[in-house]
């Protein structure tokens, strides 16, 4: 015969690439362990009861802002345009950003005292008694460089008087509003409106690290900008409303008013610079109205003529021009001083008098960027990598402004050149008119530059006191900060129980399994290995009864057992007897002797001699499955030459067409006595007397025995069990069947278990049962 491999279909179950996934089976296979899910759920269930029993509500504040863009003034602010003080324009992302930073959470953290919490413990629960707290910590000193985390447990004795209680002990008592000093440092407790109602009770005064709060607010506090218009939007959630809503009441307060200083600013810059002029302008308008005084006093002068007066108008009138181009030329040279500098921490000088728009815009971005800088050095090391983009933004900025800076000096300069030249001209005029005129001309010219200086630098500063005194913070509060009643959240912890109490099982039975690395299914088998499942085999549960192919109560392995008949015939093809069929796998415990048995009293009850070669000599078990007597003579005393082979031939006692040759006496050398040329005469023999010869071998990858007899064998039926054969396995047979090792190897999938594995059948073996026919037919 030729040893030719033959594609063969399960009668169990189609053979595809890639089956579709049997559903009810992988119901089943999660359904055989319920009560692990039972458990799952009754404890899941039970978590969530006393989640929902202990949760407290939490509401949800919120507060809504409006930033004015101050770009868009108002007619009160067009008197400041020349100082340049409504041209700072808002940056909405930044502002979000400034609501929440920590010098300002911190500030109202430390005004509300938000680091002390107040709670009383009633029946194993605690409340938080913030709204109605009977007493106020007060913290006058700190006792270390920071406060630690921990609770004073404060007994209200009478109305004058508390004691500290700790674990083991009660302090003396101690009076109220009188100053204490421990650990914790110099602190008071002061009573509240609700002291009365606490009297004889214990409250739980828990104290923080005030940064570790301000870090959780900071955290907690949500700030957003909507789009659609210039609106910020504020939200925090709290277990006390009262206590959310006067956080967000106090932080729009400190923002309003950090807002205003960061204005003020820039207004007092520009304050002291005009003081520092109109202190030096002044002395100077004294000084020329004594000389005009002394001038006049000396001479007897009364009045000049029309034509010195003519003179002396346009030189006054051209110096008030070249006086205000000089203001001009001052500012610009303070603002070039101040972009060459190196250092960041001066303040950025005022744009007094400049009327160019592009250095104004210039000289804000800087202003805003410095105040931005000092804000992050208020909680941050200059040496922070976080200053790097602000610091690159800032010398861009200024590099800009050095380049704006030379054309407007350029300009101021040639103007002031223009109008020097002017005044020139008047003062050769003016060296016409008599001595004493032109004397007095002169100092009456110095005195009316000093005097429209004066009065301009005077101007300005009412009006950036005014501003100063006056300054309304473009930050509006469209709604206070309110509060709504906490929807129920009850269904989450339900919800999310019945999905862990579902999951929890089903991952763990899934990780189990990946765990274990078994052979689950035949398509594991396929792709690992290459080789053919000719056949598969359900588990047998009665392991009292093995031969399983006569019993009609087990008629769907029975069935299975013949659909193995079947395919084993058309794998033998045209020949009919001297068939040898060799059973292994690669571990023991695969079922072996378990299918060899009943495949040979399949094969019996289709007529066919049939004989059992119980080649396993290290552990048989074909004598014991057919009850038969393990101490009468068998292939070892064959083997040896003890023997004939008519002598260890048995009946089995199932079928008349199956007999069955016992191991006989356990050898010391095995697979040398397999190696012999007795083996093959004794096959030779049996190929003339049986139409199948059955041999029932040793594990392939424990011995070589199966190996050994393969040179005897036409066709190879190679058990894996499921569940049970580690995945490892299926390379050993992949390089086997690679190396054509066993002649013909075909395999079985043996031991499946549908509900276990999720893995079955979809052919019905009950159908053929005994009991069914008689339904049937009635």
């Amino acid at each position: 015969m030729k040893n030719e491999r033959l594609f063969l279909t399960s009668s169990f179950e189609d053979q595809e690439e890639n089956p579709p996934k049997d559903v009810r089976g992988i119901f089943y296979k999660y359904l055989h362990r319920w009560p692990l899910f039972v458990i799952s759920f009754a404890i899941a269930i039970g978590i969530a009861w006393f989640y929902v029993k202990n949760i407290k509500p939490v509401y949800d504040i919120k507060a809504k802002l409006a930033v004015k863009d101050d770009t868009k003034a108002d007619n009160a602010k067009e008197a400041l345009a020349e100082i340049d003080l409504a041209g700072q324009s808002k940056d909405i992302e930044t502002e979000l950003e400034m609501i929440k930073s920590r010098p300002l959470i911190r500030e109202v953290v430390n005004n509300l005292q938000l680091w002390t919490s107040y709670r009383e413990t009633d029946a194993y629960k605690s409340r938080d008694i913030y709204v109605s707290t009977p007493v106020t910590f007060k913290l006058i000193r700190s006792g270390g460089s920071a406060l630690k985390e921990q609770t004073l447990s404060i007994v209200i004795k009478d109305t004058s008087s508390f004691t500290i209680k700790t674990e083991n002990s009660e302090s003396q008592p101690y009076e109220f509003n009188k100053t204490l000093t421990n650990s914790i440092g110099t602190w008071q407790l002061v009573k509240t409106p609700y002291f009365k109602d606490y009297i004889g009770r214990t409250v739980n005064i828990g104290l923080q690290n005030p940064e570790d709060v301000v870090t959780m607010y900071q955290n907690g506090v949500v700030v957003s900008l909507n789009k659609e218009a210039p609106i910020i939007e504020m939200e925090l959630e709290d277990e006390i409303p009262e206590r959310g809503k006067q956080f967000l009441t106090q932080l729009i307060k400190v923002y309003k008013i950090s807002s205003i200083e960061d204005k003020n600013k820039v207004t007092q810059s520009t304050i002291k610079f005009i003081d520092d002029r109109l202190s030096s302008v002044a002395g100077e308008l004294n000084s020329v109205e004594k000389d005009v005084e002394g001038f006049k006093s000396s001479n007897g002068l009364t009045d000049i003529s029309s034509k010195s007066k003519f003179y002396l108008d346009n030189v006054q009138s051209n110096d008030v021009r070249l006086n205000d181009v000089n203001v001009q030329l001052n500012v610009i040279e303070g603002i070039e001083r101040y972009v060459n500098s190196s250092s960041n921490s001066e303040s950025v000088p005022a744009t007094l008098g400049i009327s160019d728009p592009t250095l104004t815009s210039l000289v804000d971005q800087l202003s805003k960027l410095q105040l931005q800088r000092d804000r992050m050095l208020a909680t941050t090391p200059e040496q922070n990598p976080i200053f790097e983009p602000l610091n690159r933004q800032i010398r861009s900025i200024k590099t800009s402004i050095k380049e704006t800076i030379a054309g407007i000096k350029q300009s101021l300069t040639s103007v002031q050149r223009e109008l020097k030249n002017n005044n020139s001209g008047f003062e050769a005029s003016i060296k016409n008119i008599p001595g004493q005129e032109r004397q007095y001309v002169g100092f009456k010219r110095h005195q009316g530059i000093k005097e429209n200086l004066y009065i301009y630098l005077l101007q300005k500063r009412e009006e950036l006191s005014l501003s100063y005194a006056s300054t309304i913070t473009s930050i509006r509060t469209i709604e206070e900060p309110y509060y709504v009643s906490p929807k129920s959240k009850k269904q989450v912890p339900y919800v999310l129980a019945f999905l862990l109490g579902l999951g929890i099982p089903a991952s763990l039975i899934y990780g189990l399994e990946v765990l274990k690395n078994k052979v689950i299914n035949r398509t594991e088998i396929e792709k690992a290995t290459g080789a053919q499942i000719i056949g598969e085999l359900i588990q047998q549960k009665d392991k009292d009864n093995i031969i399983v192919v006569l019993d009609k109560e087990a008629s769907a392995i029975g069935e299975q057992f013949r659909a193995l008949r079947t395919n084993l015939q058309i794998l033998f093809n045209e020949q009919q007897s001297g068939r040898v069929t060799m059973f292994t796998s690669s571990i023991a415990g695969e079922g072996k002797s378990f299918v060899t048995s009943n495949m040979g009293v399949a094969l019996a009850a289709t007529s066919r001699r049939v004989v059992i070669l119980e080649l396993d000599m290290r552990r048989p078990k074909i004598s014991s499955i057919f009850k038969l007597s393990e101490t009468h003579p068998g292939m070892s005393e064959f083997l040896k030459g003890e023997k004939q082979l008519n002598e260890i031939v048995q009946p089995s006692g199932v079928h008349a067409n199956l007999s069955i040759v016992g191991a006989g006496a356990i050898p010391e050398n095995p697979s040398e006595l397999l190696d012999s040329f007795m083996l093959d005469k004794a096959i030779q023999q049996l190929r003339t007397e049986y139409d199948d010869i059955l041999i029932d071998t040793p594990p392939l990858h424990l011995v070589t025995d199966a190996m050994i007899l393969s040179r005897v064998c036409n066709v190879t039926l190679y058990l894996v069990k499921q569940g049970y054969t580690d995945k490892s396995e299926l390379k050993f047979i992949k390089q086997t069947v690679k190396e054509n090792k066993l002649p013909n190897l075909n395999i079985i999938f043996n031991g499946i278990q549908r509900t276990k594995y999720g893995y079955g059948y979809k052919y019905d073996g009950s159908y053929y049962s005994e009991r069914k026919v008689k339904k049937i037919r009635a």
